[in-house]
């Protein structure tokens, strides 16, 4: 499973690339910049996508926004964000990205349960 992350705080996305390593069925590739991924994205949309919501240039909403046109029922998009803002969260639904993630103590947790389409289970 190809999965990009899009994270420009170098330190977390270490973190979660090798967290999200452990698992062999997932091909992470990290990228700093929203401008960075969509290059690559270019040649193909990956299995899944996880961009943080504030990024340098362009936004993590913007380039969902951007893409958006591109993604199928095949590819999950998981917009990542410290800001626990239920308003933003509204927001994000109505541009059409269905999932959504809290930089908390959980975060491998939650991605792992959405990459995995377990989601229902873990959101209880």
């Amino acid at each position: 499973m190809r999965i990009f992350l899009v994270e420009d705080d170098k330190i977390y996305s270490d973190f979660i690339r090798k967290a999200l390593g452990q698992n062999a069925d997932y091909k992470v590739t990290a990228f700093s910049s929203a401008e960075d991924a969509i290059k690559e994205i270019n040649g193909g949309l990956p299995d899944v996508l996880i961009i943080d919501y504030k990024l340098p240039g362009m936004t993590g909403i913007s380039m969902y926004e951007s893409i958006k046109s591109r993604v199928t029922d095949a590819n999950r998009v998981i917009m990542l964000s410290a800001i626990d803002d239920g308003n933003m969260v509204l927001s994000f639904i109505q541009k059409g990205v269905r999932d959504y993630v809290i930089k908390d103590e959980n975060v491998i947790e939650a991605l792992e349960a959405i990459i995995d389409g377990k989601e229902d289970y873990f959101f209880r």
